[in-house]
């Protein structure tokens, strides 16, 4: 299976949604606690194989995510270590990019999430306790949204609903919003310690993953969130990143600092039907592509980025 080395730690993948060989990478020099960053734009290749390098754009801090546009096929967001929200044309040269850049936030960006129904604007979550929604087209940030009492480490848009997303905080809290009300509509104590990630489910609306400090994924029913509707127990230390498969209504994948990605089935009593061990530092990011049935990809602080399918041994030749 392709394996790409980055001179970087690897902190986000992410799959085109308009190119099924194409993905992106966001990595970070010293771990990300300081220096530069990277964004690497992939292509695997057919027959053997494999992966090479399209292109690459140099930042002069950490890159911690990147998100794909979902209306221009050569768009890309990125969330910056020193505040900034960068978006970046694949069809340039890396002098004439970045084409837009934003500083708003008072801290390090975390994550950003493109609108997948609207098309024309994204959300990024900060360490400086905000989510920000934005339009591309406009010169600032359209709205701030500012309740969480700590680092919100990732938003993302509910895949159905326009105007709706998710919010996962380091308060231990899943908060959900609607971008034309006041304040969050929901909000949810999901775990004991800092919730790291989280993703709505693509098939049901209503229900979403959380993963947290706390080792476990858990599984959300916006409709009755007294009690999860799962708790999956399987990763030995802290779970940094959830993703719910656009294929399959209940197959969740993670990735942890037990340094192995997990796949989960939450509908059935022994939900954990996958693990993967190819990873030798924390695996920090994880992607399912939604072009591709069963193709995963992964990154992580030991500088590989990992494309397989599923089922698969990622470090197979």
């Amino acid at each position: 299976m392709p394996v790409f080395k980055a001179p970087f730690n690897g902190y986000s993948v992410k799959f085109s949604p308009f190119y099924e060989s194409r993905l992106a990478v966001a990595t970070a020099q010293n771990f990300g606690i300081l220096g530069n960053g990277r964004i690497h734009v992939l292509e695997l290749s057919p027959g053997p194989p494999g992966v090479t390098e399209s292109i690459s754009f140099d930042t002069a801090d950490a890159v911690y995510d990147v998100s794909w546009s979902e209306s221009h096929d050569s768009v890309l967001i990125a969330a910056i270590g020193d505040g900034s929200v960068k978006i970046y044309d694949t069809s340039l040269p890396p002098p004439s990019n970045p084409i837009r850049s934003f500083q708003e936030h008072a801290r390090e960006v975390h994550s950003v999430d493109y609108n997948p129904t609207r098309r024309d604007s994204f959300l990024t979550a900060s360490w400086d306790d905000t989510v920000k929604l934005w339009a591309v087209d406009r010169p600032a940030s359209i709205r701030t949204f500012k309740e969480h009492a700590y680092c919100v480490y990732q938003a993302v848009w509910n895949p159905k609903h326009g105007d709706v997303f998710a919010s996962a905080s380091g308060d231990c809290t899943l908060r959900i919003w609607d971008v034309r009300e006041p304040g969050s509509t929901m909000i949810i104590p999901g775990h004991d310690f800092e919730i790291l990630s989280c993703d709505w489910n693509k098939y049901d609306d209503c229900v979403l993953a959380t993963c947290s400090v706390d080792k476990t994924v858990k599984v959300w029913d916006v409709r009755s969130y007294r009690a999860p509707l799962a708790v999956l127990n399987g990763h030995g230390y802290a779970v940094r990143k959830v993703k719910f498969s656009p294929h399959r209504r209940s197959l969740i994948a993670s990735c942890s600092y037990d340094m192995s990605v997990c796949l989960w089935d939450y509908m059935v009593e022994d939900a954990l039907v996958g693990r993967y061990d190819h990873h030798t530092e924390f695996a920090v990011g994880i992607d399912m592509s939604v072009l591709v049935e069963g193709l995963m990809a992964s990154t992580g602080w030991d500088e590989l980025v990992y494309v397989w399918q599923q089922g698969m041994d990622p470090r197979a030749s």
